[in-house]
């Protein structure tokens, strides 16, 4: 499968990533044993959100094909170490694969989880999706940026909140974040803007009790991700005027502590065509893992990987500012 250099969508400014860490005493990231395969699908998608770092859309017709994921399912069945099968997209469930991943994920005694725009369950022909997820037990993490409606439609579109509160009462009634169902149902927040997401803990409190309160929605945890200055959130801080501001906030909240629990270090992101990076945030920036580009179909095992130096670039900055952020929410 060729593999092709495309277009880097980052605006290199400030201190260089590496070099910060050389000023801490860090010299680079290396990867550590590798425990979670993501998998990003495509890039088509029900809605068009602002801060997407996928570009993703209704337009989109990148997908990922049948032999790729196929070759995902014989990596995860020839790795005892990888536990997770991490699936994104777009909107994931849209992808041809999607089920087939789910259900080869699982059959090999993965957890798998599915990273959900909530909308998607709604959507003609989706009808029975929520209860696939839930047969299948698949952890949902679901995108709701606020507690609030106008802050979500403002995000992500009209109408977006009363349809993912909706989606919501059907994965509730599905036993999703119910205790006892073994049905885990984890949010999402992103800052509508360009500055960091307040304490995870305190505005998990505070989503739980509003949305409870006001809908009667309930759910696990609340994962806080911090925007990351690339693709749609970039192009918005540019029109905005902050983008100088917003990456030097992100470079002033540096925590050398973050570094140990940074995603990249035991995550291996494979693209829609098979290409094998970092992060999620890498492969939208064609910053291939260990500096090299390579398929899913060029490695053998994922312990082939184990030590390899991590791409950076000064997006980098995004996911060790603050309280740090990964897929799985704050580090601290």
């Amino acid at each position: 499968m060729p593999v092709q250099a495309r277009r880097l969508r980052v605006a290199p400014s400030g201190p260089d990533f590496l070099e910060h860490l050389r000023g801490h005493g860090v010299d680079g990231l290396r990867r550590a044993e590798t425990r979670t395969l993501q998998v990003n699908v495509g890039r088509r998608c029900n809605q068009a959100c602002h801060h997407c770092h996928v570009d993703a859309g209704p337009k989109r017709t990148e997908t990922m094909s049948p032999a790729v994921a196929a070759r995902v399912l014989e990596l995860l069945a020839g790795s005892d170490r990888i536990d997770t099968l991490d699936i994104t997209g777009g909107a994931p469930e849209l992808c041809a694969s999607f089920r087939g991943l789910v259900r080869g994920g699982r059959a090999l005694g993965k957890h798998v989880i599915d990273r959900c725009n909530l909308t998607i369950l709604l959507e003609p022909g989706e009808e029975d999706l929520a209860g696939f997820l839930a047969g299948q037990g698949v952890h949902v993490v679901a995108s709701l940026p606020c507690y609030q409606p106008t802050n979500v439609d403002r995000q992500r579109g009209r109408g977006v909140f009363d349809r993912s509160i909706q989606a919501l009462r059907r994965l509730n009634d599905l036993g999703y974040g119910r205790p006892g169902s073994g049905l885990v149902l984890d949010l999402v927040y992103n800052p509508l803007g360009p500055s960091l997401p307040p304490p995870q803990g305190a505005l998990e409190a505070r989503y739980k009790l509003e949305l409870g309160r006001e809908h009667g929605v309930v759910f696990d945890r609340l994962l806080t991700i911090t925007n990351v200055p690339i693709r749609r959130f970039a192009d918005e801080l540019v029109r905005g005027g902050n983008d100088a501001a917003y990456r030097a906030l992100l470079v002033d909240s540096f925590q050398r502590a973050n570094l140990d629990g940074l995603m990249c270090r035991h995550l291996i992101s494979v693209g829609w065509d098979g290409r094998l990076f970092d992060c999620d945030f890498n492969q939208m920036l064609d910053l291939p893992a260990g500096g090299r580009p390579r398929t899913i179909f060029e490695v053998g095992a994922a312990a082939e990987l184990d030590g390899e130096p991590i791409a950076t670039e000064s997006h980098c900055f995004a996911c060790t500012a603050g309280a740090g952020s990964s897929c799985g929410g704050a580090l601290s």
